[in-house]
């Protein structure tokens, strides 16, 4: 018998080799706002991420821990993208890195704990188990020159056309009004004023704020607002939005949040409900308030807005919107609203 012919039988006696098993599957769905994974635990070894963008806007999916960061690319709305990964054993978070960590802020991040079955808890960058998260509040002062915008035609009008025609028709007559007679308007006039308020962003359940503003509108009106809570409720048209964001990414202009505003970013948004004084009398007691201490969107000297994509700018800008609650009557002011900037103000972490 030939020596290959040994070698071959020889060979069919050999126990099989170890086999490679099959990667663990966990689907994941992202959302506005939120990062929902099939399973909480996966075991050491190859794991595929089966991402969906099930939200209305683009989305990305990110895993990080253990020395470990990949993602995937941008995931348009309703389409489906794979992120095959090989984990050690330890915690690690996913979340969605879109807008510089803006998403991530907004709620869409989770935890998924490798080898090891337990209760998903936070977890620091390198997946070991951190202390519960401390609360985090700001404290905002109006400084610097004081300006009141007044309803006016979206400044870049060319860039405004296509961005109403991409929405959907539902929005776009709004959006048409807002342009020709909307606040983002090189129509402003000087006056005076202050404003002092803390934020504090305890997630969803547990943001406040407190704080007042004080101003002088184009015709002389005195304003008094005393913030005393926040509004989680959606806003028509808007992202869905509400409470205290520290850190936040405002895409604006770009089509991914809200049409005819600039891009930013922001040291703190907020959106609170506040006691509106007119000349000493209450307005309301229920007034929708929105702020925003944001990167710098004006010029100095005629204050027109300078930038459509605003985000490398220093945040310095304090912008107060006050507008009518919902079904009453327009405030006293041009447009039934008002909108005031504060171009030198800061804030301190606390």
């Amino acid at each position: 018998m030939s020596f290959s012919l040994l070698a071959l039988i020889a060979s069919f006696a050999l126990p099989p080799g170890p086999s490679t098993p099959p990667p663990t599957v966990v689907t994941v769905r992202l959302s506005e706002w939120k990062v929902e994974a099939s399973a909480s635990n996966a075991p050491v070894g190859t794991t595929s991420f089966v991402v969906t963008n099930g939200g209305s806007i683009p989305h990305a999916f990110e895993v990080e821990g253990r020395g470990l960061e990949r993602e995937t690319h941008l995931i348009q709305p309703g389409r489906v993208d794979t992120l095959t990964l090989t984990l050690r054993a330890g915690n690690y978070e996913i979340y969605c890195p879109v807008g510089a960590g803006s998403h991530e802020h907004l709620g869409m991040h989770s935890h998924i704990i490798v080898g090891a079955k337990g209760a998903v808890g936070a977890t620091t960058r390198d997946g070991m188990t951190a202390a519960p998260a401390t609360q985090h509040a700001i404290e905002v002062t109006g400084s610097g020159p004081v300006i009141q915008i007044l309803p006016g035609p979206f400044p870049f009008a060319d860039s405004a056309a296509a961005v109403i025609a991409a929405r959907p028709a539902d929005q776009q007559e709004d959006l048409r009004h807002k342009a020709e007679r909307g606040p983002y308007s090189n129509n402003v006039a000087a006056t005076h004023g202050t404003a002092h308020f803390t934020a504090w962003d305890r997630d969803a359940e547990g943001d406040s704020v407190a704080g007042t503003a004080e101003f002088s509108s184009q015709d002389g009106t005195r304003w008094r607002l005393v913030l005393d809570r926040v509004q989680t409720h959606d806003i028509p048209f808007n992202p869905r939005f509400g409470g205290v964001i520290l850190g936040l990414y405002y895409h604006g202009a770009s089509g991914v949040h809200t049409p005819l505003v600039p891009t930013i970013k922001s040291a703190v948004a907020l959106w609170a409900y506040g006691h509106l004084y007119r000349n000493d009398s209450l307005v309301s007691d229920a007034a929708p308030v929105h702020i925003m201490l944001l990167s710098r969107t004006r010029r100095d000297g005629d204050f027109s807005l300078n930038c459509w994509d605003c985000s490398r700018n220093p945040i310095e800008e304090l912008q107060l919107q006050i507008t009518a609650p919902m079904g009453q009557p327009p405030l006293e002011a041009p447009g039934g609203f008002l909108f005031v900037n504060w171009e030198k103000s800061s804030g301190r972490t606390m």
